[in-house]
């Protein structure tokens, strides 16, 4: 694939089960030729996909969040099973993924919500990129 990435490869390699995890954060715009960098990957799991994260990786409470990870590579790649901005429903965000090179990314409708209420400046300049996106591939 044109946008793939070592964190991508990696997970790839871990055989997590695909109908369990999503991958969220900036991973969806990045796949997508969005945006060309991206500095971690934040993924999202439920069921044996969370069991299978929690024993690869360090275990971390993130008070500020008030959510447990798991995490690899010094935080680089990190697994949870809740999102602590907004209040998706995991669940669902992990049912309608898409699968692009053999990986489940969630729909950037869900990331525009959850940055849209986060709002920090790199999210903001996200939502401006996937716009113009969405009006090149319109014209």
């Amino acid at each position: 694939m044109k946008y793939d990435h070592e964190f991508f490869k990696i997970l790839r390699n871990l055989n997590l089960p695909l109908s369990n995890y999503a991958i969220f954060g900036s991973g969806p715009l990045f796949v997508r030729g969005i945006i060309n960098q991206m500095n971690d990957l934040d993924v999202i799991c439920r069921g044996d996909a969370w069991e299978m994260a929690k024993s690869i990786g360090e275990i971390q409470y993130l008070k500020k969040y008030d959510v447990t990870i798991s995490s690899i590579m010094n935080n680089k790649i990190t697994f949870g099973t809740q999102w602590g901005i907004g209040n998706p429903d995991i669940n669902l965000l992990i049912d309608g993924a898409e699968t692009m090179d053999g990986l489940p990314f969630v729909k950037l409708k869900h990331v525009m919500n959850y940055k849209l209420i986060r709002a920090n400046k790199k999210d903001l300049n996200h939502i401006k990129l996937v716009i113009n996106a969405g009006n090149k591939s319109q014209a």
